[in-house]
């Protein structure tokens, strides 16, 4: 008879991350979430730098999406209400026509600007996030 030793590899941990928003002004369009894990990539106004994306439709004022198999790590998020439905951030003159959010800010402004550095946390368990939605 012959004995195999199988050396098992460790598989790395995933989590998932549930992110939620509220309070949405209307029900038109679908809620785009983008998920950021490296210094730098906020903001991302024509959203190129992000690690996963995915929408949501809304139903009755809000919108829900996990992101699943996460490693542990350093995540931010960013909403956007995209009304339109065309995947960029629509603006007036400088502001955002449409709801924005970014984890761990609830106002946005010139003095307040989004930054990873402020709006990531630590991922190391299944977690869920409320978002704040802002419209200037």
């Amino acid at each position: 008879m012959i004995l195999t030793s199988f050396q098992s590899v460790p598989v790395e941990n995933t989590f998932s991350l549930t992110i939620k928003v509220d309070e949405l002004r209307n029900s038109k369009g679908v809620v785009q979430f983008a998920l950021y894990n490296r210094d730098g990539t906020i903001t991302d106004e024509n959203f190129k730098h992000y690690y996963k994306m995915g929408t949501s439709d809304i139903d009755n004022g809000s919108a829900i999406l996990i992101f699943s198999n996460l490693p542990p790590g350093r995540y931010a998020v960013n909403i956007l209400h995209d009304e339109n439905e065309n995947g960029k951030i629509d603006k007036g003159l400088v502001l955002p026509k449409e709801g924005i959010g970014f984890s761990n800010y609830e106002t946005i402004n010139l003095l307040n600007r989004p930054k990873f550095s402020k709006a990531s946390f630590e991922l190391n368990k299944d977690s869920t996030k409320l978002i704040k939605i802002i419209y200037m």
